[in-house]
């Protein structure tokens, strides 16, 4: 994963609640920060009293220090050992003007404490800064207890969970996608709108297919960085019955393909697969995507941009390699199952058994002596994230719908990369994707962080999110 991030901390104070509420409530968050491993940016307790934010100059300091670390913070966390200043806080946030996501939290009283020198009176000053922040037009997270303390373990799981928020919508609104081809002309499904995509921070950079197969075809077995290329390869899956020239093909069109990603800075990938490069090459691409994938920089097959958008979000979000499937078969009478396919471009994550193969179906007309590259696997049992990003061309709107399942163990006999999923009322997510025009490909993670992509996608991207409970 990238370089860790920062979240400014913004310590609410009303100056006739005690004062060594919030005295306890920095040493707290700081050393909660430092168990998990998190960075922090906030007052020094030489800055404003106790380091706290009560007053308009205080927000202005605070402000200007979030200001100067803007690059590192991808997310604020308020906290409220007290009522707070509402108006502190939500000064604060506009000053610094740093439009990343926002985490309320708020302690709770004991009963025993409700007297004048231990009252904290937070549940009601929770409710005041979400007020006035709503008023100013930022948006922000709440926990998933109305008051807690940073000390409680639910707390903590709660900050991890903001903090993968954060790590979505930073990457979402600065991630490069490299298209490799031209959608396959049998695929209306996977067009997207580009213009759309750039409004919203994600940017598009196009190649020729023909550009990367001539630069490949230029490539010979004896240059060193072939060389490599096929060692990686070979390091990464057996080649099972795949012949010395495909895989000697594969290597090729992997160094090329590496270069264009280096060159462009790009986070992830959408290749034109389907069938030219058979045709005109000689092989799948199926392996180079899927270490590209296993590596965190998602590849999806027939320039599904919006895709391998959609991989890249459940990747931010659970910190492992996702993958494009197809919503591809009943899993026979059981009606909240179904299978999950493709030729065989997975992440080695999936593949406990993963072998270098070929691609039958896609065999039938281009011949399978020229689709091998393709991967053999079965996915095991683990959780699932699902879920699909997608321009609305029609409506100038990106929209999405994510849920969670399980993957398992059941029987399937066939080849390919093959999953069985089971989804509660699979059903009604099935209407609900062909009724709203969603594509066959769908992005599966073993993970459970639907309600992080909610959170990411909904909240703070601003796109319409369907979640699927």
């Amino acid at each position: 994963m990238s370089k860790p991030i920062s979240l400014g901390i913004i310590i609410g104070n009303r100056d006739f609640f005690p004062d060594s509420l919030v005295e306890k409530a920095r040493i707290e968050i700081l050393d909660v920060f430092k168990k998990l491993n998190l960075k922090s940016v906030l007052l020094d307790t030489t800055d404003t009293k106790l380091a706290g934010v009560e007053t308009f100059k205080d927000a202005q300091k605070c402000a200007e220090l979030f200001k100067r670390h803007s690059e590192e913070i991808a997310g604020v966390l308020v906290l409220l050992p007290n009522f707070g200043d509402e108006k502190g806080v939500a000064d604060t946030l506009k000053l610094a003007n740093l439009n990343v996501p926002v985490l309320i939290q708020a302690y709770p009283d004991e009963l025993s404490k409700m007297n004048v020198i231990n009252r904290r009176d937070s549940w009601c000053g929770k409710i005041s800064v979400c007020n006035n922040l709503y008023q100013y037009g930022i948006k922000y997270s709440l926990t998933s207890k109305h008051v807690m303390s940073p000390s409680e373990e639910l707390f903590q799981k709660d900050l991890m969970d903001f903090v993968a928020v954060c790590r979505v919508v930073k990457g979402l609104r600065n991630v490069r996608i490299g298209a490799v081809g031209a959608r396959p002309g049998a695929f209306n499904t996977v067009r997207y709108s580009e213009k759309i995509l750039q409004r919203n921070g994600i940017t598009v950079t196009t190649v020729d297919l023909s550009e990367i197969l001539g630069k490949a075809d230029k490539l010979t077995k004896d240059d060193t960085v072939v060389k490599q290329h096929l060692k990686a390869i070979n390091a990464y899956a057996p080649k099972g019955k795949t012949p010395d020239a495909a895989m000697i093909q594969m290597a090729k069109l992997d160094v090329v393909l590496n270069q264009f990603v280096e060159e462009y800075a790009l986070d992830a990938t959408a290749i034109q697969c389907w069938t030219s490069l058979q045709q005109n090459f000689g092989c799948n691409v199926c392996t180079s995507m899927s270490i590209m994938s296993e590596n965190m920089l998602p590849s999806a097959c027939e320039v599904d941009v919006t895709g391998t958008l959609s991989m890249y979000a459940m990747q931010l979000a659970s910190g492992s390699p996702s993958a494009l499937v197809d919503w591809n078969n009943n899993y026979a009478d059981d009606l909240n199952k179904c299978v999950l396919f493709h030729c065989g471009n997975w992440a080695k994550s999936f593949l406990p058994d993963i072998e270098i193969s070929n691609a039958p179906i896609l065999g039938t007309s281009v011949g399978v002596e020229n689709t091998y590259g393709a991967l053999d696997g079965r996915t095991p049992a683990n959780p699932l994230t699902y879920g699909r990003i997608s321009t609305d061309d029609p409506k100038g709107i990106i929209k999405a719908y994510i849920g969670e399942g399980e993957l398992t163990d059941d029987p399937l006999k066939t080849f390919g990369n093959r999953a069985v999923a089971k989804i509660e009322d699979l059903q009604g997510l099935m209407n609900y994707v062909c009724k709203n025009g969603f594509e066959h490909h769908v992005v599966m993670n073993a993970s459970k962080t639907g309600a992080i992509l909610n959170e990411a996608l909904g909240n703070y991207m601003g796109w319409e999110v369907y979640n699927h409970k």
